[in-house]
């Protein structure tokens, strides 16, 4: 169950995209993580540029910077093919980085928006990760074409090494202007983005969460991947796993009680001739059968760490992701509180099995 719910964890945290430095991320209540890597098919934020322009007036906030996540198709180079880039729209600015991509070789401020015109000056900046460079191959310095804007071209700016912290480790990715993508998208109608990187070192997010209605305010820390979105995927992949260890952990203990008990039947009996009640027998077993459970749990917490482990350093061995899996320490709590639960279940069979265990029983044997 913890392996599992460890995957869902990092399949839902792929609707946010992470920075080192990015504190808080602003999300649509609605955004999807049915895709590893984009969050295609929710609700977007509108009047980004004003609601950025708005929060980094704010002196207690570092930076910010909408994000547009869209498949854009780029020539190769050499050859002419199409192929799909995951196209990252941003706001360049000093100092930011977004899925370890520097935006510092690109043009500061997004000047094609020109005060919601669009029509200011067209940059093509591009800012690549080795895996797109490779795909297009592409250099720095390289001018690339996309057949979504026919009337344009695209220099590359710089190649990093740079890539998603997560199941997208490998994906190609390509850093622009944000309104070059949203022109590209058909989302500059409404100046949409997908969320907004906010990087500060203040507690601030009350204040956050006032931008925009139905939206989340989702920390860099803790489990908060668990928070940002309400997609099924991620959710019933949780559910399922946490069904099948009720399930089967009821079943298991139920049946290794069961045996327990009914071996146990002459020490009942035992018990019940010196004088200890119904109510004291079944205490004694459904402690037992509870403690079983809960020493079950806290082994199953470590197993299922590694559990962890191993899918992710088997994702890396043969897909090259990075991490396909979280573990966070409250799983810890919520895997003994599952087991718990389990001992609870599973006591009241052997319970009732004890019961019938009478003091003349024993002695007739």
């Amino acid at each position: 169950m913890v392996s599992v719910t460890g995957i869902a964890v990092g399949l839902a945290s792929q609707a946010v995209i992470e920075s080192e430095n990015v504190d808080y991320w602003i999300v649509p209540e609605e955004s999807s993580a049915e895709s590893v890597v984009v969050g295609s098919g929710g609700l977007n934020l509108g009047d980004v540029h004003t609601t950025a322009a708005s929060l980094n007036e704010d002196e207690r906030i570092d930076y910010a910077t909408p994000v547009r996540l869209t498949l854009v198709p780029f020539e190769d180079t050499q050859t002419g093919e199409q192929t799909y880039v995951l196209a990252v729209g941003v706001i360049p600015a000093e100092n930011v980085e977004v899925l370890g991509l520097s935006t510092g070789s690109m043009t500061p401020d997004d000047p094609y928006y020109a005060a919601g015109e669009y029509n200011g000056k067209w940059t093509g900046d591009l800012v690549i990760n080795d895996a797109a460079g490779t795909l297009l191959n592409a250099s720095t310095g390289a001018t690339i074409s996309s057949p979504r804007a026919t009337e344009r071209q695209f220099t590359v700016t710089a190649v990093s090494e740079g890539d998603s912290p997560s199941v997208g480790g490998t994906v190609p990715i390509a850093l622009m202007q944000l309104s070059e993508l949203q022109s590209m998208s058909g989302a500059q109608a409404g100046d949409q983005a997908d969320q907004i990187l906010v990087s500060t070192n203040n507690r601030i997010k009350d204040d956050l969460e006032a931008q925009y209605p139905r939206t989340m305010v989702v920390e860099r820390n803790g489990l908060a991947a668990q928070e940002v979105s309400t997609s099924s995927l991620p959710l019933a992949i949780a559910l399922a796993a946490l069904v099948t260890a009720l399930v089967v952990g009821v079943l298991f203990v139920t049946t290794l009680m069961g045996l327990e008990v009914n071996a146990s039947r002459q020490e009942l009996g035992m018990l019940a001739a010196m004088g200890f009640s119904r109510r004291s027998r079944s205490l004694i077993i459904a402690t037992e059968t509870i403690a079983i459970a809960l020493v079950g749990g806290v082994l199953g917490v470590g197993m299922g760490a590694l559990g962890i482990a191993g899918v992710n350093s088997f994702g890396t061995a043969t897909l090259g992701l990075d991490t396909v899996a979280r573990f966070d320490p409250r799983m810890f709590l919520y895997a003994l509180g599952v087991a718990i639960l389990i001992g609870c279940v599973g006591a009241i069979y052997p319970v009732l099995l004890s019961l019938r265990t009478t003091q003349l029983e024993v002695l007739s044997e």
